[in-house]
């Protein structure tokens, strides 16, 4: 893995010297509090005093505009003469920075292992929740198992486990010399947190616990040889996402939202989040793209239109599916069956048979 922006930026910083201390900004501290965003842009102070030549703003500016990954910078300068403000004044509170995966300190960082007896694994991600992740991925899950693939499905929404609800699984799976059996349904093989916990136990459970579980899922569940592993990942950019990427090769990510431009941002930040990890983002689903008028047939965008399309645009990755918001969709869902079995014929059903033929083709995957 090349190395983290941060410590490009670190490095870029330790070749401006002040000629006035004879030492590098960094080492001096007079550049501090750096903070970089998803995204590239970079924020720190220069603090600097009466005695520096003001030249020093624009030589750390124009040093890390150069680092490979940098989108943009600014420096704030800070007078070096200036008191620091008492504890009770407000304070300005700092970009958020996305760090590499990392360990506590002092603790190596988990090598990712590689699976060849799980096939390609690929993460069903959103930035956001209630936009049909998890619709998606069984759905995705059950066509590719259609089409002749040997798939598993593995839940690490360990927040909101609703893939046994959805594949309509539910019971504790058995152990055989120390490994985990799946439960098997709709020609898919099954692993979730929910078929380990009561219903209404809640899972508060910090990093550490969250990579313990993913590893287990990997390592020591009896898959057999798959194809492909489909892993539903909860929203967001978390410990579930940097545990998986941490713990094995991932072969790509599909990314799902809706056309709101709300869901839109924020699966751009999950897009760019896998992106900064080294896993390639596969292409866009846009899930309830439009409403079908029972009346007339004719498409309604009920949430807006077009923004699945943008964000694939921005990303210049395809355009995978456009999902229409169909009611049974929900329904089979809820009652165990995924629309690509409950109702193989309907538009949303062959929207889904589509997506998953797109996204073996993508990783060039055939079945055996």
């Amino acid at each position: 893995m090349s190395e983290p922006l941060q410590q490009r930026i670190a490095s870029a910083l330790r070749g401006v010297i002040n000629p006035r201390l004879g030492s590098d900004v960094l080492s001096a501290e007079q550049a501090a509090n750096v903070a970089v965003t998803l995204d590239g842009k970079v924020r720190l102070q220069l603090r600097l005093s009466a005695q520096d030549d003001a030249t020093l703003a624009r030589d750390v500016r124009q040093v890390v505009e150069r680092v490979e990954g940098v989108t943009d910078v600014r420096v704030d300068i800070v007078d070096a003469a200036a008191p620091t403000p008492p504890a009770s004044a407000p304070k300005r509170a700092a970009l958020p920075v996305m760090q590499e995966p990392t360990a506590p300190k002092g603790v190596p960082a988990p090598t990712p292992i590689a699976y060849p007896n799980l096939g390609r694994i690929i993460a069903v991600s959103s930035g956001k929740g209630g936009v049909g992740k998890s619709t998606v991925t069984t759905n995705l899950a059950v066509a590719l198992a259609k089409q002749g693939f040997a798939v598993g499905l593995m839940d690490a929404d360990i927040y909101g486990p609703n893939i046994p609800r959805m594949m309509g699984v539910d019971a504790p799976p058995a152990v055989r010399d120390d490994k985990i059996i799946p439960l098997e349904a709709h020609g898919v093989k099954i692993i979730s947190l929910g078929f380990l916990i009561e219903k209404d136990q809640p899972a508060i459970w910090r990093g550490p616990i969250v990579m313990k579980i993913v590893t287990q899922f990997l390592r020591d569940v009896q898959w057999g040889q798959l194809d492909f592993l489909l892993v539903d990942m909860p929203p967001g950019t978390g410990d579930a996402q940097l545990s998986l990427v941490q713990a094995t090769q991932v072969a790509g990510a599909v990314i799902v939202t809706t056309p709101q431009e709300v869901s839109v941002g924020d699966a751009l930040r999950g897009a760019m989040m896998f992106r900064r990890v080294g896993v390639p983002v596969v292409g866009i689903v846009e899930n309830m793209s439009y409403f079908e008028s029972p009346e007339t047939g004719k498409p309604l965008a009920i949430f807006g239109s077009g923004g699945g399309a943008r964000l694939a645009n921005e990303l210049e990755v395809p355009l995978l599916a456009e999902i229409p918001l169909y009611p049974p969709v929900l329904q089979a869902g809820d009652a165990g069956a995924p629309i690509v079995v409950a109702d193989p014929s309907c538009s949303a059903s062959q929207k889904l048979v589509k997506l998953a033929a797109r996204v073996a083709e993508s990783v060039g995957a055939r079945p055996a």
